[in-house]
């Protein structure tokens, strides 16, 4: 066995978990599974708040947990999406975020205690549901809901409580606006400045739409340059689209970034009532192509894939070579929405 995560990622192609909400969603949780005897008296409507439900139902998240690593999984992602204190004042528990955050560490750490084979944590912390870099208001360019320092505040109080909770990966995920990321990039340096032993970073951005851009307009290459100097563990991306979609930014990613490609799509597209209808052997296909071609280095699910569909992907990846983490030579490269690069001339001129 392999207590070492980079070992073993040079080895083969690891697995990631899949889509802690929609096993959540299967289960039919109603607003009293939410609350619990806990907060059976709040005063907001928690239905929906699935990241309360490591505390109130934390049986649920454990055998969701499990049954992605009966699948499979080598990478399980904690249930905090959304649990940070900006995310959650829509529920009026801004300040529940560090228990949210230590519980959901708690139940990863319960379902991996007993398999008899390496599995990792990885801390999820999802983008929230404000950004800095667009105005809410079309009237009003200029204004912003939050700050930068709002954002690297709240992703720090649930950084260090997910490393307080034991987690081996950080991930930062669904990223629509680059910005946000850097606010979370920043609170993990700040957290590395005071002595927190800050586990090894994934980064995972999202393209919106078949625009081939994030939000925010950045190419998926602009995207790696804006954040290339926090040296992440694997760089990637998830939601939006499904694998059919994705492959041709995953493509774009291969062949600029010097680190880890992790890809985790949806499950196709979503159908006309908000659902996914992409089978386990479909998504499999898609990710195995990608494997034989040399894309990638981590691959899982996101929204609408099940256990079912981890079991198969890693079966379609399995024996298939890792991708090789290239080694570039020195050059300028600058991002906007799109990438500029020089060679040695012409920086040089």
């Amino acid at each position: 066995m392999h207590a070492n995560i980079e070992a073993l990622a040079a080895e083969r192609i690891l697995i990631l978990d899949g889509a802690m909400g929609t096993m959540i969603q299967q289960r039919k949780p109603d607003e009293a599974t939410y609350r619990g005897e806990r907060f059976r008296d709040h005063p907001t409507d928690l239905a929906g708040n699935n990241e309360l439900l490591s505390v109130t139902q934390p049986d649920m998240i454990i055998d969701i947990h499990r049954a992605f690593i009966d699948a499979g999984a080598d990478i399980i992602c904690t249930n905090t999406f959304s649990a940070s204190r900006i995310s959650q004042a829509d529920y009026g528990l801004e300040e529940y975020c560090r228990e949210l955050n230590l519980a959901a560490a708690e139940c990863a750490r319960r379902a991996v205690e007993d398999v008899d084979r390496p599995v990792w944590i990885a801390g999820a912390i999802g983008p929230t549901n404000q950004t800095a870099s667009i105005s809410p208001d079309v009237n009003d360019p200029g204004m912003r809901k939050v700050t930068f320092d709002d954002l690297a505040e709240a992703y720090g109080e649930a950084a260090r409580a997910l490393i307080e909770g034991g987690v081996d990966l950080i991930l930062i995920e669904t990223i629509f606006d680059t910005l946000n990321a850097k606010a979370a990039v920043y609170a993990l340096e700040t957290l590395r400045d005071e002595g927190v032993a800050v586990p090894p970073l994934m980064i995972s951005g999202t393209i919106t739409d078949r625009s081939g851009r994030t939000l925010t307009g950045q190419t998926p290459e602009a995207f790696w340059i804006s954040l290339s100097h926090a040296r992440p563990f694997s760089v990637g991306l998830n939601c939006a689209l499904g694998a059919a979609e994705m492959r041709p930014h995953i493509r774009a990613l291969s062949d600029i970034a010097d680190t880890r490609i992790c890809a985790y799509p949806n499950a196709g597209l979503p159908n006309e009532m908000g659902g996914y209808d992409e089978l386990p052997e479909e998504t499999a296909a898609y990710l195995g192509a990608w494997a034989d071609t040399g894309l990638v280095n981590i691959v899982g699910g996101c929204c609408g894939t099940t256990p079912d569909h981890i079991r198969a992907i890693a079966e379609a990846v399995t024996g298939k070579a890792v991708r090789k983490v290239p080694h570039f030579a020195p050059r300028l490269r600058l991002s906007g929405l799109e990438m500029f690069e020089a060679d040695r001339e012409e920086v040089a001129a």
